[in-house]
């Protein structure tokens, strides 16, 4: 599994810490940490719970694009 940068970028340009972003979604900051490395893949749920705290859509945050240098 790729890191997700996306992710990574889309918090911290919401200054938010991964303590900051766990609390929004009501996770942890080992999972949101997890996320970010490419160590978990979080549901749905968690997913949808991460978008809307961010104010993006699964696809800029968790779909996985074949072009994406990111991986």
């Amino acid at each position: 599994m790729a890191k997700n940068l996306r992710l990574k970028s889309a918090r911290a340009a919401k200054d938010m810490t991964q303590k900051d972003l766990a609390e929004a979604v009501a996770a942890t900051r080992q999972t949101i940490n997890a996320i970010e490395q490419g160590e978990y893949n979080p549901s749905i749920r968690l997913c949808v719970a991460i978008c809307k705290a961010l104010g993006k859509t699964l696809d800029e945050l968790f779909w996985e694009d074949g072009n994406d240098v990111s991986k």
